[in-house]
């Protein structure tokens, strides 16, 4: 998910006797995506979309194939940058095995080679300097690369040990700077810090001492071993869990979605059950050193354009109070759409509108009750010069979960909001985002582990 290489796509595709892709004609572009086999040669053959995109709706000019299928659990991913093989992390171990590296070997656009390793779930992946980066909930791992795989007599680099499993927001997803710093989300192990965890009337712990160890991002060192949480450095706070991690290298800065908390209905009043389904909002933060962004004593409400003292620390919903001083979002989604995953857009292959643009994986909710479930589909935000975004969110991908959408096409309010009472009766979830080294956008299911490969075509 997270790479950083020194030689470009392009660069890399002019070395091999292509042209540059931009410019290409976008159908000359799909015709010749560069598929990297295991042994590093870029290959230039026809790669067909599937007809129905592998069930996904895709914004025009955009088809998409399956890639893999029946992973597993997928959570986020990662791909060589040389080699095009990707790495993707299991929730759940299958076959005893929590990771999945794929190749495509014979230059179809399809993995055909798999292997699974490492005997952890997780969350987390990257790529830095050879080596692939892997998370436990309790753990960071690195395999070293050889032609771009892991090799079955490769053994784990301890990075990051010793971390306390919690039974609330564990995962530990994480990002790489070009720099050697290696950034790792701690969640909050509580909904809103109180005394009872998600109990009606029970009032916020203030000072919060779960801010000490969680409920913010640690920074440590990439290439040191056996690291403990007090090796690293809180680097920002106030953020109650950030599965979706970046770091920009436009910017060089580092970015995170943020998971809003829950039951601010459980405080009666004007958090009516309706208004608790639509906040607080799913923050889209740039996260620098030092950054504090309110939680537990604030929440978003992405209709005032403002952070509110939570009800738990006096708060009635009018109320700022110590909250005016907090880092605000970039930009704020409806309540409870779970972004999983980020990733900034940094090939070739697609428009030029896209270059340096962010992608937001939404997982889609669990918890909007009495409306229907939201989110289960992937966002593209343009983002400008100043590193924050130049334009609203626009739904890239959409129907993993198989149902109708609520909204009409430019309906913006209603987009993302399904026909879907339960996530269980979703047929996929979006999860992870990685990019391949032709600029095709990878997404990975937290479903069953389907894997699509977008590409850019011009055709509908």
């Amino acid at each position: 998910m997270k790479t950083f290489f020194l030689l470009t796509t392009a660069a890399a595709l002019c070395m091999a006797g292509f042209v540059s892709p931009e410019n290409d004609s976008p159908e000359k572009r799909v015709k010749r995506s560069a598929s990297v086999n295991a042994t590093g040669r870029v290959l230039a053959v026809p790669i067909a979309p599937d007809p129905d995109n592998g069930g996904i709706k895709l914004v025009n000019g955009f088809r998409a194939l399956v890639f893999a299928d029946n992973l597993g659990k997928a959570r986020h991913a990662a791909i060589d940058p040389a080699t095009g093989t990707m790495f993707v992390k299991l929730d759940r171990l299958k076959d005893g095995k929590g990771i999945v590296q794929l190749s495509d070997t014979d230059g179809d656009g399809r993995a055909d080679q798999t292997v699974t390793f490492g005997t952890y779930t997780g969350t987390g992946a990257g790529i830095y300097n050879g080596y692939l980066y892997a998370s436990a909930d309790t753990a960071v791992f690195r395999y070293k690369l050889t032609n771009g795989k892991v090799m079955e007599t490769t053994q784990p680099e301890t990075i990051v040990t010793g971390l306390t499993l919690q039974r609330q927001h564990a995962g530990k997803s994480l990002a790489l700077s070009p720099d050697g710093k290696l950034y790792v989300n701690f969640g909050a192990p509580s909904n809103a810090c109180q005394e009872k965890d998600r109990q009606k009337g029970s009032k916020g712990q203030d000072p919060c001492p779960l801010l000490e160890s969680y409920g913010g991002i640690w920074v440590f060192d990439a290439n040191k071993m056996n690291q403990h949480q007090s090796d690293g450095k809180r680097y920002a706070t106030g953020i109650r869990n950030a599965v979706a991690l970046d770091w920009n290298t436009t910017t060089n800065t580092l970015y995170a979605l943020q998971h809003g908390r829950d039951n601010l209905n459980n405080w009666g009043g004007v958090f009516t059950d309706s208004l608790s389904a639509e906040l607080p909002s799913e923050e889209f933060l740039m996260v620098k050193n030092g950054s504090d962004f309110g939680w537990p004593y604030c929440y978003n409400n992405q209709y005032a354009n403002q952070k509110f003292l939570a009800p738990e620390y006096g708060g009635d919903g009018t109320k700022v109070d110590r909250c005016a001083g907090k880092d605000k979002p970039i930009m704020a989604f409806p309540g409870h759409w779970a972004p999983n995953d980020l990733l900034f857009y940094t090939g070739n292959l697609f428009p030029a509108r896209y270059k340096n643009g962010a992608f937001v994986c939404f997982h889609g909710s669990w918890n909007r009750a009495p409306l229907n479930q939201g989110g289960y589909f992937v966002a593209f935000i343009p983002f400008g010069k100043d590193g924050r975004p130049s334009g609203k969110y626009e739904v890239f991908a959409e129907n993993f979960a198989g149902v109708a959408e609520q909204a009409k096409p430019g309906d913006t309010a209603n987009a993302g909001k399904l026909e879907l009472a339960s996530p269980g009766d979703a047929k996929a979830r979006p999860m992870g985002l990685a990019q391949g080294p032709d600029g095709s956008l990878y997404i990975t299911d937290s479903v069953k582990g389907k894997v699509w490969r977008v590409m850019y075509t011009a055709k509908k």
